[in-house]
């Protein structure tokens, strides 16, 4: 990475450190309720949860799926001693824990695809025609996400979060990679040579990208999964799909943080420290570096096919754990 993305990354990371923390202590504030943090995270688990999001939020292999594995995995919220309001209440911490230590994830997207972001800026106040049309791109994506997200994002989080719609969901998602794969090759077409680029996409293109996002809402699918997979069938390279993609994601989990931090702000910091909120999300940015700058090369050389087999093997795995009660 050149030495001033590296500056910028740093800058960038540390504003929208303070922004996030000030964004959370003023949900708490405006509740008017003492803290009493409980400690229910230790800053070992805040480590491995900024890991995982980290390195698979930008993967096609589902982050919110991996988080709720993690998170059964590392027991948060389950122990027996504690009363059933006490557990709910941690249970509803980590949710919204996973959902804003995003924050990591997108400021290291954010300093990889400076450029583009710079770019965008531009367009907002007319200097760069190309930038305006990609901002006008990603924010038509966003549209579908934040209008059914804020009308069903309750009935989610109530219905879906759960093991076996994730498994489901990861074991569909990984044949359906499989399937696409098998059927590009059939068509004689190479993993990333062929399609329009990211600057030919145009807004209804990507208002239909941003409905299949949509399908993303169901955990353990991949808002990068879907988002490639509707830029490829709109026309675009693998490529240039994946930047999209990548871009898209900014806005939609930008907003996606945000909210959970000024909804969930106050019982996130009645369960869990700040240390710990920080704590994952420096783990998320540092692994999220690694995870883009991996991913963008692996694909410019070969397909998806590897997720989907990952897909579909822990789909198998998982589901066959919790069938013998060990998950």
């Amino acid at each position: 990475m050149p030495r001033h993305v590296f500056k910028i990354n740093i800058v960038i990371f540390a504003f929208l450190c303070s922004s996030f923390f000030a964004s959370t202590a003023f949900a708490v504030q405006s509740q008017n309720v003492p803290l009493e943090k409980g400690g229910a995270l230790t800053l070992g688990q805040a480590a491995i949860l900024g890991i995982v999001e980290g390195l698979t939020e930008y993967l096609p292999v589902s982050s919110t799926g991996h988080l709720l594995l993690a998170e059964r995995f590392l027991s948060i919220g389950t122990d027996p001693s504690l009363s059933v309001e006490k557990q709910e209440q941690i249970k509803e911490a980590a949710d919204a824990y996973t959902i804003c230590i995003q924050i990591g994830a997108i400021v290291a997207v954010l300093g990889l695809y400076f450029r583009r972001v710079r770019q965008m800026v531009l367009g907002l106040f007319g200097k760069d025609a190309q930038g305006r049309q990609l901002l006008i791109n990603v924010l038509a994506g966003f549209l579908p996400a934040a209008v059914i997200g804020l009308l069903f994002n309750k009935l989610i989080k109530s219905y879906l979060f759960g093991t076996w719609p994730v498994v489901i969901a990861w074991f569909v998602g990984g044949v359906a990679i499989l399937v696409v794969n098998r059927w590009n090759q059939r068509r004689g077409k190479q993993s990333n040579g062929t399609g329009r680029s990211i600057v030919e996409l145009t807004w209804q293109m990507a208002l239909l990208i941003g409905l299949i996002q949509c399908i993303a809402m169901w955990p353990g699918v991949s808002r990068s999964l879907v988002t490639i997979v509707g830029g490829m069938l709109v026309g675009l390279s693998l490529s240039a799909a994946v930047e999209f993609s990548f871009l898209l994601g900014l806005i939609t989990l930008s907003a996606a943080t945000a909210y959970d931090a000024l909804k969930h702000g106050q019982v996130m910091l009645q369960t869990f420290d700040g240390l710990s909120l920080l704590v994952g999300v420096v783990f998320a940015f540092i692994a999220a570096l690694l995870s883009v700058k991996w991913m963008v090369g692996y694909l410019n050389r070969h397909g998806l096919a590897i997720f989907g087999y990952y897909r579909v093997v822990l789909a198998v795995v998982v589901g066959g754990l919790f069938m013998a009660g060990m998950v």
